[in-house]
């Protein structure tokens, strides 16, 4: 049996750099709204860390400006990473990226590509471990820093030999891709999701066999609403796995779990609706709920509620006052709708097309999954790839 292979030194972060490859963007007033001008040299934001330098640029400055602060332009091969905001994300600059310079929210990352492969250097920079390491946590919140410039200079990386690490990137790489084309399949289900939603629940289009004329209905009239307060969840933060979902009206959805058997909703379907944005989800499953900023929506006879759920999301109410709108607006919006029937049929092809982002979204989380176990083994060496073991002996 032989021997396993060595274990791969660990090196500081500015060791894989070239020398003063590590440039944190131009604090205090060397960057000022009045250098700014309609076109010349790009201005890299914290935008372009999060998704990817293509982002359109929104800031340039002249010629003499990029000369004055030439220590912060970026080349192509240059990684830049957020330190406002998002902290922590990272893209690199592409080959046909504009000329430019980044700003005080960013920093830029020069390897040395004779000691590290960029491919690897951007999988382990993203990694959750590596990640954690260059946050700073100590003052709470969600809000998290970057640590600071010593202590990022000196954060520790394994390094492969390089054969290795060009392996382990082209793992990697691979489920990236699988990831990237599920979600660009997601992207383009939810858009035509979005596209025939939009025709069918106006009768712009109608389905075959119906023609009968649609009638204009408040929706208080096709609605009714509960308080969801015998529903609310009794704790302040909420478990990552448990019996019963806590939910809110608004984007983040589903914030957590809880093991309370009682107050448990079950009358679903229904709509759960924001009463101060307007926000809203549909909502087939047992739950809890959050906040009592919420209405509990329910079909009336004659109503179909998921028909009314992608009507509502058409629905531009304006808001801005802190007050309650189901009662005293939003409830008497008029809409035109359809019978029963055709309600029915319509809700039956949107349900379809939600089902398909919904399975999509769940291959996504899975295949998300396999690639954070992929980083965990690759990663740390405890899986070696076969093809570079020879490398090491």
């Amino acid at each position: 049996m032989s021997a396993p292979p060595p274990p791969w030194p660990q090196v500081r972060l500015n060791e894989v750099c070239i020398p003063r490859g590590l440039v944190r963007g131009p604090f205090g007033g060397t960057l000022k709204k009045s250098d700014f001008v309609n076109s010349g040299y790009q201005v890299y934001e914290q935008r372009h860390a999060i998704r990817g330098s293509a982002a359109p640029a929104r800031y340039f400055v002249t010629g003499r400006k990029f000369l004055q602060m030439k220590r912060f332009a970026v080349n192509a091969g240059d990684f830049i990473v957020s330190c406002s905001g998002t902290i922590g994300r990272i893209s690199q600059i592409s080959e046909v990226a504009p000329r430019g310079i980044i700003n005080q929210a960013l920093l830029k990352i020069t390897l040395d590509t004779d000691i590290i492969d960029s491919r690897y250097f951007r999988n382990y920079f993203r990694w959750e471990t590596f990640q954690n390491r260059i946050l700073d946590r100590t003052q709470g919140g969600a809000m998290h820093n970057l640590v600071g410039m010593p202590i990022f200079k000196s954060t520790l990386i394994a390094l492969p030999p390089t054969r290795e690490q060009m392996g382990i990137a082209e793992a990697l790489e691979d489920t990236n891709s699988s990831i990237e084309t599920l979600q660009q399949l997601i992207a383009k289900k939810e858009a035509i999701k979005q596209a025939v939603m939009q025709q069918l629940v106006i009768g712009k289009t109608r389905l075959s066999g119906f023609t009968g004329e649609w009638e204009p209905r408040r929706l208080t009239d096709l609605l009714s609403y509960e308080q969801p307060g015998p529903f609310l969840v009794r704790t302040s933060t909420q478990l990552k796995n448990g019996r019963v979902p806590v939910l809110t009206a608004g984007k983040t959805f589903l914030l957590g779990y809880t093991n309370e058997s009682d107050g448990v909703y079950r009358a679903h379907p229904v709509i759960i609706f924001d009463d101060f944005t307007t926000a809203s989800q549909f909502v087939d499953f047992d739950f809890k709920a959050k906040s009592s900023a919420m209405k509990i929506l329910s079909a009336r006879s004659g109503a179909n509620l998921r028909f009314l759920y992608e009507r509502m999301q058409l629905i531009k109410l304006p808001v801005g006052d802190h007050k309650r709108y189901w009662i005293s607006e939003y409830s008497r919006q008029t809409i035109d709708v359809p019978e029963l029937k055709e309600q029915e049929a319509i809700a039956e092809v949107l349900k379809d097309c939600t089902d398909e982002i919904r399975s999509l979204r769940l291959r996504l989380s899975k295949a998300c999954a396999v690639k954070q176990g992929m980083m965990q083994e690759l990663l740390t060496g405890r899986t070696r790839l076969p093809v570079m073991e020879e490398v090491t002996t």
